[in-house]
Formats: structure tokens, C-alpha cells, sequence
């Protein structure tokens, strides 16, 4: 099966004897592309980290000056550096791209990218073409974040920044909120798309560089099924950006086809995968392109390599430019130049004025990019950003003359256009939106200045009633044993319900109990007739006990706490006596506090604990690497994933109920009679086709069929490390240690989402 997410560029070294430096000849990933990359699951590990296992950023935020580092921050913005001066006198706009590109790279799909951990910082996307010039204004805040420190992560003052700016250019903002811990090495999970990180040529790749742009490859085709102009137009899932090295869409339109029209459809589809309907798609670029300019002053090939291919005495920064003096007037970022208005760093309604008001011309930018200019003579003109008494055309890209032609994003523009207020709180409530996305439940935001709340951030109510205590706890365990109910279908629905769980962006989970409603209630994978009975008696359970005291247990509660009871009977079923622990205090959201065009998106494609696979969603991966997709996000080690799969599958979780992978003669039980069956070679693996998708398992003393399986089974026996996980588990003491691990393993994944109960998550989640 083609793999395009595990299939990059091969090094381009062959080895130390032909001059390349020590580790730079030929690695796994060039040997073996298609391996599955189980050291995924152990990225960013606590070595790497100098701040410790003790550091609290909480703590840290506590202690922080938010009034002085806003002040310091609007300081910084009025001044001016030699080696990197500011247009017009304020680095607001800069400041401000530096933010955007940083939060735009967030996708629903996956919750991928973003701004949580400060990920600009880091290959690939500190080197993407589109991000041109970003480590400039890194390094410019470098003295305030030397300031203070560990008191601010990176990722949070850059969020800072840029908001600080607009706030400084006349725009109302809606609050801030910490939060967001910085990554302390590249991530090598996230998919960007099957050119590479850097849009190089790739064997299916159309030929050859965009003119003008050495760095940016023609390779839209690789993402996108069929023609900008067609019906069926599509990008790859779970893809947000038009194409390689991008935040979001060309600016010269599709491959730099010069045509509006089709920028708008890319438009529309790029900002609807980072979570953005048409409204608040046109307040972000009308609003972003209310300040500043864009730089394309000198031709590309004047431009040196981006930061991770830069020399050394390039000081970590990359796009040195040779002309001119290399910056100010003769500054090239992304190849097109000039300002959308006559006022670059102040909050006007003038981008959008300007865009109706005048008919525009095709012309290029000194960099050769295409560009419009206004064909009235007459059109206000805009002040140089450094050379004093010059001014200048105004400009506008392909892709801003697609609000003025597409009818549905016009309409909004002319919206915009009658009421400024409306469009200045659209704004301010869509960049709240933009730099808050990823960041989870408000419960894990900190600091004075946090706003109010939107249905984004997937709000759940606080609890106002007392908990349940341990007794009561046990009691309830007994009573939902007493049901009537099949263990398989309490551990089922609570599984259900966790496994939403994202880490990329910290949504879903069982927080919130929004298994009981629309999306998820009737999602194929969570079988929804055995839901529907399941979440029925417990909801009589849930009227019992609330009737009988002041004490309450919300729906969210019991569903986690019957699966754990549900776990404790298969365990005893096998002689293991334990108590899967549970921790009250979820609380139940209902359906107008859920978006549920958002929460759609949280529907598996692969589920591989349930061996489920949606084949209609276009993933063109193996399963295996898809199932390994989910373990990261459900913040699993290898073990654990090991673990958890291997107890499921004995505990008879196929979402269908089918037998694939339930390699036992006694369901229903927690044993480890998946792994000795799996690691052993009384069976032969035979494929039911060439694409190697299901297998019978075949005894070779009889040569008959005993179990079946898919590829999401036995790839726990067939890769290498996930094979020796899964010896220790089929070993004679691998029972007693599985039942240990499966427990600790489910209940951090029922707590992943209890941010508001942060010492028993931490400790949930650090003991496994």
C-alpha cells in the first residue's frame, strides 16, 4: 500500500567517504520509507526539556507581570533595530504575520499544527518559504522573552505579540490567555503533504520550479484531486494548506494562475479545514490586511537558503539577502510587494474600501510575482515603510480580489463594508478564535485576561453539586453490574467516549458526556443501537441515584465509571482482583453549548482499538500507520498502545463485533490469550489479497483456519519493537504484568481530558 506519510525526500548524502559529515549518511527512513515509525510515540521526551519535571508553568504564569510584559511589548513595537528595522516605524505588522503564521498552520482534521507548542521555532515550518523572514521577528523579541524568562513560554509570547500589536493599532481585543508549553524539538509526527517539507521534487511531481520562486515546487497535484475548476475538487485528508511550504492559499492564485476566482475555491477550502466559515475567513485577511505590507522588492534568486539550511555564520537565521543592504527597502519575503492602504499601521475599514472601490489591473511585483494595482490614476497612494517622502501604489494580491468576485464572500465584504463595528468585532472575535483554537477547555488557560467564552472551546458546565466519595463510587459499580448489561458494551462505551481524545489540539474526550448527543451518538463506529441502550439504563442509574440525595453523578461520570467496572469484572474473570481507579467531576454539555459541524471532525477514520477504517474518507495510507496516527494522539508509549489493543481485542471491542483479532476462546475476559497466539509459530499469516488489508491465521499442524485478523492486529507481531512489547505480554508472567499495564493504560486514557482536575490527571497520566 502506498504510503505517502512515512515517504519523504532520501537524504542526499551517500555516505562520510564522499565528504558529508559524520551522521549524515544514510538512515532507517532512506533504507527502509515505509517503516512504521514507532519512536514517534516518544517524541519530546523530558530529556530534552530544561526546565525539569518540577517546573509548573501554572505557577510560573502566576508570578508574571501580564500588565509590564504588555508594556514592554508595546514599547518594543515603537522602536527600530539597524539589522532589522521596522517598516514604517512599528514592528505591529510584523509582529503581527509573525502570529498569524504561527496559529494559521492549525487544521481540524487532526488538530495538528497551530500554536500550542511554538512549533515556528523548528524544521520544517521555521524554513517553509511562506514563513519568510518570521525568525527575524523571533530574534527581535528575543530580549523580552531573555526578560522573563521561564515566566513566558515562546509559544505564548508569540501569541502575545501579534495581539498586543493589534491592540496597539487601534483594534479591540477580546482577552488573552496563556498556556501554551513550548516543544523543545521538532515535530516528526504531523503529515504535511506527500512533497516533503519542503515542496522538493518527488517522483510524481509535475517539473519544475515557479518561476521566480527557487524554493517552492509545482505540486499541487500531489494534494489535490482534480482541477481548481472542477466539481470534484478535493484536497488530500487531513491537509489544511493549499500547497507545500504554504499557510494557507498562493497569494498569486493556484499555482500562480493570476485567476481570482479560483483563489477564492482554495480559499474556502484552506480556512474550513482550520476551522473558519466565510465570515470569519473574510474578517481575517480584511482585518490582517489592514496593516502593513508585503515584500517582494528584489528577485528570488537573490535570496539565501532558509534557516535550516543556512550557514553558520548566519547565526541560526536563514534568507540572507544579497541585495542592496538586504533588508528595509530591499527586504524579499514572499515576491510581492506594496501595502493594502494608505494607513498600514492603523485599524481602518480602508483594505476593504479600497478593494470595491477601484477596478484593478494585473501588473508584477519587482520580484516578477503577480500583483494588481488600482487602474484609476487618481487612487490614494501609500507612504514608503523607509524611504521618508516617497509614496507608493497601492497593491493587492489574486487571492484578495477573490472576495470581490466570489458571491458568497462578497456579500460579507459589503456587510462589512455598511457597518464597521460589525466588521470590528468580527475580527477581533475571529483572531481570539485564531490564536485560542488549539490551546483546549478553558481549564487549561491561564492568566487575568481570558474573555468570554464561545462554543469553540467546547464549554462544559461547572460542577454544582457534591461528588460522588469512594463508597459511593463502589456502590455505583456494583449497580451497574446489576443491569443486566454486557461487560463488552460498558467498556465499549466508555471507550467510546474517551477515545475522542486529541492531544494535538486537547479536544474531545469524555468531558462533557457529548457521547449522548448528536454527532457522536450516531456514529457508525460507536454502534449506535448498542449505544442507545446502553446510555438509556444508565440513565435511568443516573435518575436513581440523583433522586436519593444532594449528592449527583452527571451522565459523563457514570459512563467512564461503568466501562471501569466493566474492566474490574474481565480482570476477576481471569483471577485478577483489582480496582480500576476513577476520579469524579466531569459534567454533562448539552446540545446548544456543542458545535456540532466542529465536532464531526473528531469522527475516527481509523480506529484501529475497534478495527474500524472508514474507507470513504480519503487517506491514502495503511491502516497500521493511521492506527499509529491515533496512539499519538491519545498521548500513548508504545507499551501502552501495545497493551490496550491487545486487552480489547480479548474483551471483544470490534466495533461490529466481528472476530477479527480476537484471538481468544474466552471472550469478555482480560487475559493475555491475544499476544501468545500472535508471537507464536503454530500459525501461518495468509492474506486474503495482494494489498495484505485481512489474514487468516492458519495452524500449520492441521492447515486449518483458526482465527483472522487485519493488518492493525498483527502488526503488533510482524514490526520489530511492537513485537518485543508483545513477547514480554505473551510470557509466563505476562498475564499478571498486562492486567497492571491495561489498567493503568485505560484509566489515563479516561483522564486525558481532566484538565480541570490536574493533579489526578498529571498523576494518571505520568504514573503509565
Amino acid at each position: 500500500m502506498k504510503d505517502h506519510a512515512a515517504t519523504q525526500g532520501a537524504c542526499p548524502f551517500r555516505g562520510t567517504r564522499m565528504g558529508g559529515a559524520l551522521g549524515s549518511e544514510p538512515q532507517l527512513d532512506h533504507w527502509w520509507p515505509n517503516r512504521l515509525k514507532v519512536e514517534l510515540l516518544h517524541q519530546d521526551p523530558p530529556q530534552s526539556n530544561p526546565l525539569g519535571k518540577d517546573f509548573d508553568y501554572a505557577e510560573a504564569i502566576e508570578s508574571l507581570d501580564y500588565e509590564a510584559l504588555k508594556a514592554d511589548i508595546r514599547s518594543f513595537l515603537h522602536t527600530s533595530v539597524d539589522w532589522w528595522p521596522s517598516d514604517y516605524d512599528h514592528y505591529g505588522p510584523q509582529m503581527n504575520r509573525m502570529t498569524w503564521h504561527s496559529a494559521g498552520t492549525y487544521r481540524i482534521a487532526d488538530g495538528r499544527g497551530g500554536a500550542s507548542e511554538g512549533m515556528q521555532r523548528f524544521a520544517p515550518i521555521n524554513s517553509w518559504w511562506d514563513n519568510g523572514n518570521t525568525d527575524k521577528s523571533r530574534r527581535l523579541l528575543l530580549p523580552i522573552k531573555l526578560k522573563y524568562g521561564s515566566k513566558v513560554s515562546w509559544a505564548d509570547l508569540m501569541m502575545l505579540a501579534g495581539t498586543v500589536a493589534l491592540e496597539d493599532m487601534g483594534l479591540p481585543i477580546q482577552g488573552f490567555a496563556f498556556g501554551r508549553e513550548d516543544a523543545w524539538e521538532a515535530d516528526r509526527a504531523t503529515y504535511w503533504g506527500p512533497e516533503g517539507w519542503n515542496g522538493e521534487r518527488v517522483e510524481d511531481a509535475p517539473a519544475g520550479p515557479r518561476e521566480g520562486k527557487p524554493n517552492q515546487m509545482v505540486t499541487r497535484t500531489l494534494r489535490w484531486e482534480g482541477d481548481v475548476k472542477d466539481d470534484h475538487y478535493d484536497l488530500e485528508n487531513p491537509l489544511a494548506a493549499s500547497h507545500q511550504a504554504l499557510i494557507y492559499v498562493d497569494p498569486e492564485g493556484p499555482n500562480g494562475n493570476g485567476d481570482p476566482m479560483d483563489a477564492a475555491r482554495d480559499i474556502r477550502e484552506t480556512f474550513s479545514r482550520m476551522a473558519m466559515n466565510d465570515e470569519e475567513t473574510v474578517a481575517l485577511v480584511a482585518g490582517g490586511h489592514a496593516f502593513g505590507k508585503s515584500h517582494g522588492a528584489v528577485p528570488a534568486e537573490e535570496v539565501g537558503p532558509a534557516p535550516e539550511a543556512a550557514p553558520m555564520k548566519a547565526m541560526g537565521m536563514g534568507w540572507q539577502n544579497k541585495h542592496g543592504n538586504g533588508f528595509a527597502e530591499h527586504t524579499m519575503t514572499n515576491g510581492i510587494e506594496g501595502s493594502w492602504t494608505p494607513n498600514p499601521t492603523r485599524w481602518d475599514n480602508d483594505y476593504l474600501t479600497n478593494l470595491f472601490k477601484f477596478e484593478w489591473e494585473q501588473t508584477t511585483s519587482p520580484a516578477g510575482s503577480i500583483q494588481w494595482k488600482p487602474k484609476d490614476p487618481d487612487a490614494p497612494r501609500t507612504p514608503d515603510a523607509h524611504i521618508p517622502g516617497q509614496m507608493n501604489e497601492l497593491m493587492m494580491m489574486t487571492s484578495d480580489l477573490a472576495f470581490k468576485v466570489d458571491p458568497e464572500y462578497r456579500k460579507v465584504c459589503e456587510k462589512f463594508l455598511e457597518d464597521f463595528d460589525y466588521f470590528t468585532e468580527a475580527f477581533s472575535k475571529a483572531w481570539h478564535k485564531l490564536i485560542h483554537r488549539d490551546l483546549g477547555p478553558t481549564s487549561r488557560w491561564l492568566g487575568p485576561d481570558q474573555g468570554d467564552w464561545f462554543i469553540w472551546q467546547d464549554p462544559t458546565p461547572e460542577v454544582d453539586h457534591p461528588l460522588v466519595s469512594e463508597a459511593q463510587i463502589a456502590d455505583l459499580k456494583d449497580r451497574v453490574l446489576g443491569l443486566g448489561l454486557p461487560v463488552r458494551e460498558l467498556i465499549a462505551t466508555a471507550w467510546a467516549a474517551a477515545s475522542t481524545y486529541r492531544d494535538s489540539d486537547k479536544r474531545g474526550g469524555a468531558n462533557g458526556g457529548r457521547l449522548r448527543i448528536d454527532p457522536q451518538r450516531g456514529w457508525e463506529v460507536n454502534a449506535p443501537e448498542q449505544l442507545g441502550r446502553v446510555l438509556s439504563r444508565l440513565e435511568t442509574l443516573k435518575a436513581e441515584f440523583d433522586g436519593a440525595g444532594e449528592t449527583k453523578i452527571s451522565m459523563a461520570d457514570l459512563i467512564v465509571l461503568a466501562g471501569c467496572a466493566g474492566v474490574e469484572k474481565a480482570a476477576r474473570g481471569g483471577g485478577h482482583d483489582v480496582t480500576v481507579p476513577f476520579v469524579p467531576g466531569r459534567t454533562d454539555a448539552s446540545p446548544e453549548w456543542t458545535d456540532e459541524e466542529s465536532f464531526e471532525w473528531l469522527k475516527p477514520v481509523v480506529d484501529g482499538f475497534r478495527n474500524y477504517r472508514n474507507d470513504a474518507v480519503g487517506y491514502h495510507v495503511a491502516a497500521e500507520h493511521l492506527f499509529l496516527d491515533k496512539a499519538a494522539l491519545l498521548k500513548l508509549t508504545a507499551p501502552e498502545w501495545t497493551v490496550l489493543t491487545g486487552g480489547l481485542r480479548v474483551l471483544d471491542q470490534n466495533y461490529d463485533g466481528s472476530d477479527w483479532g480476537v484471538f481468544t476462546e474466552r471472550k469478555g475476559t482480560l487475559s493475555n490469550d491475544f499476544f501468545k497466539v500472535l508471537v507464536s509459530m503454530d500459525y501461518e499469516w495468509r492474506p486474503h489479497g495482494e494489498d495484505e488489508r485481512t489474514f487468516d491465521l492458519v495452524e500449520r499442524a492441521s492447515g486449518q483456519t483458526k482465527w483472522k485478523a487485519t493488518r492493525c492486529d498483527l502488526v503488533f507481531g510482524s514490526n520489530t519493537e511492537l513485537r518485543q512489547v508483545a513477547e514480554f505480554y505473551a510470557g509466563a508472567d505476562g498475564e499478571a504484568a498486562l492486567v497492571r499495564d491495561f489498567v493503568n493504560a485505560w484509566h489515563k486514557v479516561m483522564m486525558l481530558d481532566r484538565f480541570d482536575a490536574k493533579e489526578a490527571r498529571k498523576a494518571a497520566v505520568t504514573y503509565c
